[in-house]
Parts: C-alpha cells; structure tokens; sequence
C-alpha cells in the first residue's frame, strides 16, 4: 500500500521544511505543488518532493488542491498544509493507520486536527479516487464518499508568521458576486467578516447560514460568531440570544454554555454558575465535526466557578472547584494565581 502526500504552498521558507521532516519517513510519496513562492521554498521542498511542479494561482484553493491530487500516485493521499506537523506519537499512529488502510479498505479517514485550543476532525486520508475532489475556493474540502472511518492520528497546526492581511475576505467578495453561496460558505464569508471588524455585513452572511438548509454544526459556530458580532457592538441580550438560539440545531455544546456564562457572570452570577456547572457535563463532540474547545469542559469552567463561587459567598464550593482546576492544569496562571490566594 503506498500512500502519498499532497500539498500546496506558497513563501513557507520558515515552516515547511520541519513539516516535511516530520513527515518524510512515514509516506512512500511527496507532492507539492507551489502556486508562485518569491522565497526559498521551493528549494526546501525540491529536497524532499518526489514530484514538484508550479500551478498559477487563481484565488482558488480548491483548484490548486485538485492539481496536487492529480499528481499522486499512492493508493491513498493524506494532505498537509505547511505549517503542520506530525509529532513523534502521532507518526507512530500513522503507521498503524496505514495498516489499517491496507486491511479494510476505506475510503474517507477522519483525523484530529489541532490547532491551539481547538480540536476538530478533518477528512485527512482520501483513496486515491475521482471522488476526492476538493471544493471551495477558500476554507476548501473534500465531500466524504464511500466507506468512512475515524482514526486517533492527529495532525498538529502550528501557523506560520507569514501575514496574510484579507486574502480570504477578497476571495469571498470576489466569489459572493459570482455564484450564489451554500450554507457552509456563508458561515465563513460571515466570520471573515466578523475577523475583519465588518460586523453588521457578517451578521448579515451568518443569517443566511442560520436560515438556511445547510449542516447543522455550521450554524452551530455561525450562532457562536453572531453572538461576538453582537458583543462587540455592546448588544448583549441579543449576543446572548445568538448563543440560545443554538440550541434549535443540536445538543449544547460547552463552548456556547462557557460563552453564555461569560457574559452573564458580571450581573447575574447565579444563572453563570448554572451554564458553567452544564458546561462540565458536556460530551465531546469532535467526531461530529465540531470546532471543539476541549478547555470549554474542564479548566474554563472550573475557573469560572471557582470565581463565582467566591464572589457569591460561598467559599467552600470556591475551593472545591480551585482543586478541580488544579487537577485539571496545576500549571495554569489563573490556578497558580489563586493557590495563593487560598493560601496554599
């Protein structure tokens, strides 16, 4: 079984060779195609590519994305992007993987993907087929097809320095003028707006993706971005609305229920408490495709409750949740911070 890397780059002098070396002994193939480097990655990449070839970058990912795939000749194709990595526990994990690739036979591999706090799943293995087709001109992917797996192999995002300004935000523009957008694609229109400061444009694209007929998780994170649209223009029982308002498509999810008591605690510690304690109860949704905070159910709530509890009087249930945070990350500022507090 021979399996193939594919990627796409562009001026990642600075990340890509430690990609490619956490990378090389573990596929029988590199191909990266380079849509117009000024800076030295292409030298980097000759040293480790099997196949290495330019495309014209046309502000289309996907496009881009599909070439490389053309390119391979594995029986399967896992991708990367530059500026990530495969630690040692995971390229241990890879192998296993592929074993497991040999023996049954899948054709879509979801895989973690980190990236700081959050943890989501990514289609990270594809068959080497016609229907691994990316699409997307930004915020690209692949529809999974076929026999579909999860597997604990996980890449890790550690993000370049290379500024980016507001390419994806033209791209959107561009595109939006276009082609009429599916749900998913409003969702990030929407938070390119939102990271843009272009709030009201954003609260308009993340409607659509609420309104309409697209995934669920979408509008999910779209109500999770409307509500910080909202706050950001001190709108708060509307930013809190947008967060309530998730609950129409899906089982809360703890980042929506720390948000909602983050905004509460201020004025109405009562009720904060009662959305930090659910936070706790929370399942993890990663392998529903989430953008899952793993903190949003352990340390950021035990935090919160440790704070509120004090603030409420309540100093015995305050220490209680000061232990629970401790255990969780003896390390972490805020616990170091109130260790002392507490005298310890």
């Amino acid at each position: 079984m021979k399996l193939s890397l594919c990627m796409i780059v562009r001026d990642e002098e600075e990340v890509l060779g430690q990609c490619l070396q956490s990378v090389r002994p573990l596929v029988e193939e590199i191909v990266i195609c380079d849509t117009g480097s000024l800076d030295s990655t292409k030298k980097i990449a000759a040293g480790y590519a099997d196949v290495l070839f330019d495309v014209l970058w046309e502000d289309n990912f996907a496009r881009a994305r599909n070439a490389s795939f053309s390119k391979a000749s594995g029986d399967y194709i896992l991708w990367l992007d530059a500026d990530d990595v495969v630690t040692p526990k995971n390229a241990a994990r890879l192998l296993r993987l592929k074993e497991r690739l040999e023996r049954d036979s899948p054709d879509t591999v979801f895989c973690p993907y980190r990236s700081g706090g959050l943890c989501y799943e990514r289609e990270r293995i594809l068959k080497n087929d016609p229907r691994a087709l990316w699409r997307g001109r930004v915020h690209e992917c692949i529809v999974p097809f076929g026999k579909v797996v999860h597997d604990s192999f996980t890449v890790t995002h550690l993000q370049s320095g290379k500024p980016r300004g507001g390419r994806n935000l033209e791209i959107y523009r561009k595109w939006s003028a276009e082609e009429e957008f599916s749900g998913r694609d409003c969702f990030y229109f929407g938070r390119e707006l939102f990271y843009a400061g272009l709030y009201e444009e954003a609260e308009t694209w993340l409607d659509r993706c609420i309104a309409g007929d697209g995934w669920y998780v979408n509008k999910i994170e779209a109500c999770k971005v409307l509500s910080q649209c909202f706050e950001q223009q001190g709108k708060i029982e509307e930013a809190l609305s947008a967060l309530y308002s998730s609950f129409n498509f899906g089982e809360p999810r703890a980042s929506v229920l720390c948000e909602i008591a983050r905004i509460l605690s201020p004025t109405r510690k009562r009720e904060a408490v009662f959305w930090y304690e659910a936070a706790l109860k929370c399942r993890d949704h990663t392998e529903d495709g989430d953008f899952e905070e793993p903190a949003c159910r352990g340390i950021v709530p035990t935090l919160g409750l440790t704070a509120l509890y004090y603030a409420l009087g309540d100093q015995i249930k305050s220490l209680e949740y000061h232990k629970k945070s401790e255990a969780l990350a003896p390390d972490h500022p805020s616990v170091l911070y109130n260790k002392k507090f507490f005298g310890e």
